[in-house]
């Protein structure tokens, strides 16, 4: 009788086992699919005269951001588990899982596939170099881009991502980030407001007497269908990151965290189309689109803790805050075609300060160290790596590839030929 309960509890275990892996891998597959609507999004909101290059940036960002993460930057992020000790080649990401030690039990047995671990944390990378991309959009050379993007998801990323996840001193100091506002897409926004200071404005955004000229994207249904992708995928973003589904306590965490998330991304498109439409007296569906994006940035942070209406209240600040801020750095004469710093960055800031409002063991104090932390070594390092890309090979096309569109000047093709505007 007592061979037959150890036989049933190793089968139990092993289901529990199987049903935690493929929960990680489905949800990093929803990640990966963010990667779709970054690229949508992205080639909605430039001129069609750029679309191609942005969605060749898109594509080759994630298959650099999957090999530099995978050769070098899993192992700093979590270069505690393998006790400091530098792996061979073949074993970068670490051994996997024998049943032995899966069905050993106890708290320190594995409860889902170490290669489900690094695929998940492999499309985050991949998130936070997307962030990038918009920002410095319509201006920048693509190789000049790419080898920026081999840096940040190499080493910038995981060193920071460490501190937190991979056991460093923001994690011993209480700092709490469940998914990423700050690790992810504060950080991503860090690099991108770096790369925009370096590179400065699009052609004509500005004029010299202080106008703001504003350069509108070529194609609102793919910016929409981008935005309703990544809202999407972030249910994978947040769902995930509880790491677990196979009990009940888990299961009911996971599914508050979808409605949470769910509700703030809401709370996000409201708020934005009510202060747009009252500054501006339109309803701006780029501003509905940022608001829908800000929320889910915003609730990122701690998407279990609040309630679903707290959710939604904590979205709407960040749909707010967005389309302040995105007018703010225009005012600034920071160019960022898509909003990128304003969703990611701005409102990651308040999604992490939110954090204490609803969670009794996160304070404002390691939350601001955090903020700081993450921003500082980001923002400097990316500042320091476009510094001498730019002294090295250039980062900007020339004003004659800008103006007539770095598809042609850069991929060799357009997105839209049989148009004759894409040109102008």
């Amino acid at each position: 009788m007592e061979e037959l309960l150890n036989s049933t509890a190793g089968d139990v275990t092993q289901l529990k086992y199987a049903v935690d892996t493929f929960y990680f891998l489905v949800c990093g597959a929803l990640v990966m699919w963010m990667a779709a609507g970054f690229a949508m999004l992205e080639a909605g909101l430039v001129r069609a005269k750029n679309t191609t290059e942005i969605l060749t940036k898109n594509i080759a960002l994630y298959a650099i951001a999957c090999t530099m993460y995978l050769l070098c930057g899993y192992y700093i992020m979590y270069s505690s588990d393998a006790g400091g000790v530098m792996p061979s080649l073949g074993a970068l990401i670490g051994g996997e899982n024998s049943v032995d030690a899966v069905l050993a039990g106890g708290d320190d047995a594995p409860y889902y596939s170490s290669r489900s671990d690094f695929f998940f944390q492999v499309v985050f990378v991949a998130t936070a170099m997307s962030i990038v991309s918009g920002a410095v959009a319509e201006r920048m050379k693509l190789w000049a881009f790419l080898a920026f993007a081999v840096v940040m998801t190499g080493f910038i990323y995981p060193t920071s991502g460490y501190w937190t996840w991979g056991g460093g001193f923001l994690s011993e100091a209480g700092f709490s980030d469940f998914a990423g506002s700050g690790i992810v897409h504060m950080a991503g926004a860090s690099a991108a407001l770096a790369g925009v200071l370096v590179l400065g404005a699009r052609k004509g955004k500005y004029g010299k007497n202080g106008e703001i000229n504003a350069i509108p994207g070529c194609n609102m249904p793919l910016a929409t269908l981008g935005t309703f992708i990544l809202w999407m995928g972030w249910f994978g973003f947040n769902g995930g990151s509880e790491l677990k589904l196979s009990d009940v306590g888990e299961a009911n965490a996971v599914a508050e965290v979808f409605v949470n998330t769910n509700a703030a991304a809401a709370g996000g498109v409201i708020a934005a189309l009510i202060v747009a439409r009252l500054w501006f007296r339109k309803a701006d569906l780029t501003m509905a689109l940022n608001g829908a994006l800000a929320g889910l940035v915003a609730i990122t942070a701690d998407p279990l803790s609040p309630s679903a209406l707290a959710s939604t209240l904590i979205g709407a600040i960040g749909g707010a805050l967005v389309v302040i801020a995105i007018v703010t750095l225009d005012k600034l004469r920071l160019d960022d075609p898509v909003g990128a710093i304003s969703v990611h960055g701005v409102v990651g800031i308040w999604g992490l300060l939110a954090v204490p409002l609803s969670n009794a063991d996160a304070t404002f104090g390691a939350q601001l160290l955090g903020i700081v932390s993450i921003f500082g070594w980001v923002f400097i390092a990316s500042l320091v790596v476009w510094l001498i890309l730019k002294a090295v090979m250039g980062i900007r096309v020339s004003e004659e590839e800008e103006y007539e569109g770095v598809d042609l000047a850069e991929c060799g093709m357009e997105a839209y030929p049989e148009f004759s505007g894409t040109k102008k």
